[in-house]
């Protein structure tokens, strides 16, 4: 429970973090740290991340203990290809190509890309390891730094370099802090395998190549907004994707952080079947999970709004976020949901098929929809791509016989947020503002958990009216305790 609250407060961060450094840039030089940094994540995701995966997936204080070669392979990894990339910078920097973002932007992008690459990893051992206390420090110091030195560059100098430089800063400082923890004493580069390592590769190389596709469909529709309509433009486009995406997918990660750990250890400890069967309940919890908080936010959008975007943002955003929801819910389902029936299986395959649905019928649908002042057609297209895909990646599951949620359950789901909605559409019209927004979640958070308790989604009320007994009962017991000294 204390890396779910530390991902949290993570979540927390990083959203108001973009929220200050764009009010600090403006939407024209925000444009420019957003292309960066999507072009960041692309390079992070094509080169480090399958060295993440394969740690939250082999790596444990079992083979700690007694398969150091696992580790040591997974390091030397990620040395070797840190070391070719700042090479390439180096190239890249000396040469004379021209790029929509200058040498300095690009250079930039692909440091943060190593920084935050070694971040992620270092994130995925703690939590491979079930290490609440190094997360956590990762997580707060990161944040900490942050808070500090990449909103304080964009307040300064109101630079999208600068903001760059800071966030770089602040995630090298918070794996400098933590990184002695999380060394292993055996780990010796002599120690890693070639063959351990191309195993890895092969068991992580379709989640990479598909996370890769459904990244560049954004990436490239922010670079298309910058050609025909400007930098502003991109910002505009890049805030309302990026805080939605923040939002949701926060959300789905924190719970992934216990739910596939879950699934993973009972494939170890009771074999295919008693996973598949985790896998069911965790897909239940996350669509009872992220289908509110999505529609919670369409349904709250002029109080967040108002109260959270910058001036310079507002009317743009909740344009592009309410055209841009239906496909970030759909890439959360894919990542969180119905990616881990492929995992627990090592199937991955098929995830590049799905994902390359998703980006074939992009431009198709870029070139169909009709075109104005504005980027809403890249918007739409990108929503359409992203749910093509998760019914695609549905219909390759069925062919592994998967265990799904039951008819009942999704009905219980609809039949909640029905009752949510019906008590918080009407507050839609209401003035936007802090009385409103707070009527607005509190009504809608109380409606929504009530329901989905008496009808029991997944099977969940029993544990939780467990773990609120036990909460009750420690703290009568402290209680006491203090009465008698």
């Amino acid at each position: 429970m204390k890396v779910l609250a530390a991902f949290v407060v993570n979540a927390l961060f990083n959203f108001v973090i973009g929220l200050i450094v764009a009010k600090f840039l403006g939407p024209e030089e925000y444009g420019r740290f957003a292309l960066a940094l999507a072009l960041g994540l692309v390079i992070q995701t094509a080169i480090f991340d399958w060295i993440r995966l394969s740690a939250i997936r082999f790596y444990s204080e079992r083979t700690r203990r007694d398969e150091p070669q696992v580790r040591a392979t997974l390091d030397t990894a990620f040395a070797i290809l840190a070391v070719g990339l700042t090479l390439v910078v180096a190239m890249l920097m000396l040469s004379n190509v021209k790029f929509g973002l200058s040498h300095a932007l690009i250079g930039l992008s692909l440091a943060t890309a190593v920084t935050n690459g070694l971040f992620d990893y270092s994130c995925g051992l703690a939590r491979a390891r079930f290490d609440d206390h190094q997360y956590g420090r990762l997580v707060l110091v990161k944040n900490a730094l942050s808070l500090v030195l990449t909103t304080g560059a964009a307040f300064w100098f109101c630079s999208a370099k600068m903001a760059l430089l800071g966030a770089i800063v602040s995630i090298a400082g918070s794996i400098v802090a933590a990184r002695g923890a999380l060394t292993d004493a055996k780990s010796e580069p002599r120690r890693a395998s070639f063959d351990l390592g191309r195993s890895y590769l092969a068991y992580a190389l379709p989640i990479i190549a598909a996370n890769l596709l459904y990244l560049l469909i954004p990436f490239v529709n922010r670079a298309l907004v910058a050609k025909y309509y400007g930098f502003a433009e991109t910002g505009q486009f890049s805030l309302a994707f990026d805080l939605g995406l923040r939002a949701v997918q926060a959300i789905g990660s924190a719970l992934d952080v216990l739910l596939f750990q879950l699934a993973v250890a009972a494939h170890e400890t009771h074999g295919l079947d008693r996973a598949k069967d985790q896998i069911a309940r965790n897909i239940t919890i996350v669509l009872a999970v992220i289908a509110p908080a999505c529609a919670g936010v369409l349904m709250t959008l002029p109080s967040v709004e108002a109260l959270l975007v910058p001036a310079e943002f507002r009317g743009p955003f909740g344009h592009y976020l309410t055209l841009m929801m239906p496909g970030l819910f759909a890439l959360t389902l894919i990542n969180f949901a119905i990616n881990p029936i492929f995992q627990i299986e090592k199937r991955t395959l098929p995830l590049i098929g799905a994902a390359l649905i998703g980006c074939a019928g992009t431009p198709l649908l870029v070139w169909l929809l009709p075109h104005g002042d504005d980027a809403s057609s890249l918007a739409t297209a990108q929503s359409i791509a992203y749910v093509a895909a998760l019914l695609a990646l549905v219909c390759f599951a069925i062919s592994s016989r998967p265990r799904w949620p039951s008819i009942a359950d999704l009905a219980r789901i609809a039949l909640s947020l029905a009752g949510m909605a019906a008590v918080v559409l009407p507050m839609r019209h209401w003035q936007p503002g802090v009385v409103s927004l707070g009527a607005q979640v509190i009504s809608g958070a109380l409606t929504y958990g009530a329901l989905a308790l008496a009808l029991d989604i997944g099977g969940l009320r029993a544990p939780l009216v467990g773990k609120l007994r036990e909460f009750l009962r420690r703290r009568d017991e402290a209680a006491e305790a203090v009465g008698e000294r």
